[in-house]
């Protein structure tokens, strides 16, 4: 009986093309599978505060020690009109908590709106019931992009009062608040990152920083009362 020697092109055309061709035939009539979308993990730092009291400053508080502060220049020359307005700093995160402060009764740079739509700038009194109005008129500005704002009082153990507002949605700052004494001093904080607005990927990010801010708003301290 005479052996037949198989070739490497025979054995691939007898043998393995027929099951290649069969395992994808399977694989075209199988169900697709979406994958769940994926965000990378965050490393967290551990909890821990320290105080920022400057002694020319009207006010005091806890921040975070995985945080730094600088004096805000985002709107204000070598110069500025306030030297009161200050950035909460989160590098991990490319986070950013912009504090304006205003003082009751003092003057302002405004932007005031003109006959033909534009606007420009003029000094205004700092009337406390029109910084609260400003303070709702600018959270209310994320409407086109949020789906929801919930305004909550604020009542802090120093006897600081206030409003937070949560803003859901894909909106450029989900967090801001004011606080006020009514009579001297006012506030308003407001929380940026320097990413694409996604709620759903910014998430951890946002409740751990919640609970910082929390903090921050309940070591609240008016120094000149």
């Amino acid at each position: 009986m005479q052996k037949r020697n198989l070739t490497t092109k025979h054995i691939l055309r007898t043998y393995l093309l027929p099951i290649a061709c069969f395992v994808f035939v399977i694989s075209c009539n199988s169900p697709y599978v979406s994958k769940k979308r994926g965000y990378f993990k965050i490393d967290l730092p551990q909890r821990s505060y320290q105080k920022f009291d400057r002694e020319d400053f009207p006010y005091s508080f806890e921040y975070p020690v995985y945080a730094h502060i600088e004096k805000d220049s985002t709107y204000f020359d070598a110069n500025p009109e306030n030297p009161y307005w200050i950035n909460i700093d989160f590098p991990q995160f490319h986070g950013r908590i912009f504090l304006s402060y205003k003082a009751i009764g003092g003057k302002s740079l405004y932007k005031v709106k003109t006959a033909n739509g534009s606007y420009k700038d003029s000094m205004g009194i700092n009337v406390f019931d029109q910084m609260v109005n400003d303070a709702f008129t600018m959270t209310n500005k994320n409407d086109v992009v949020s789906n929801s704002i919930r305004d909550s009082l604020i009542h802090t153990p120093n006897g600081i009062s206030g409003v937070f507002f949560k803003v859901g949605g894909n909106a450029a700052t989900s967090k801001q608040f004011f606080l006020s004494d009514t009579t001297r001093n006012f506030i308003r904080g407001a929380l940026y990152f320097d990413v694409t607005p996604n709620a759903d990927s910014l998430k951890p990010v946002q409740d751990f920083l919640q609970v910082d801010m929390d903090h921050m708003i309940n070591t609240f301290r008016w120094k000149n009362k």
